[in-house]
């Protein structure tokens, strides 16, 4: 387990390179925040969390399969990672921030174009309504 990253991830490098590419500029792992969001987007109010399927126990996904061996460890470590995550996003949405999840699972790459669209579309919704109303 000392190899794994908490940082910087495959998938955290992808998410992060096409909205930059995008033209979005943002904040990473933010300690400021609850559970240090991957992304902060502070003119949109938006954090993004890129969660890996089975440190965060994504139910109904292929990528989280409860290990068979030492569940006396395991289940109480990913159901405390679960409920971590539950109350960091609980506080921020009640600070008045948008959160958005992205699960490793959505960035395979038969997936994850579209995701990714939608992810910036999300990010970028609020101001374009802001925009839209303002004048």
């Amino acid at each position: 387990m000392s190899r794994i990253r908490s940082g910087n991830t495959k998938p955290e490098e992808i998410v992060r390179k096409y909205l930059f590419s995008r033209g979005l500029r943002y904040r990473k792992n933010d300690k400021r925040y609850p559970g240090k969001p991957d992304a902060v987007f502070p003119k949109y109010r938006t954090v993004v969390f890129i969660n890996g399927c089975f440190w965060h126990s994504h139910s109904g996904c292929p990528g989280f399969v409860m290990p068979k061996s030492n569940l006396e460890y395991w289940k109480p470590k990913l159901e405390r990672n679960r409920q971590r995550d539950a109350e960091n996003i609980d506080v921020l949405q009640k600070n008045g921030w948008r959160v958005i999840v992205v699960w490793e699972c959505e960035l395979k790459k038969t997936l994850r174009d579209e995701r990714l669209a939608k992810l910036y579309d999300e990010i970028t919704a609020i101001i374009n309504d802001f925009d839209a109303n303002r004048y």
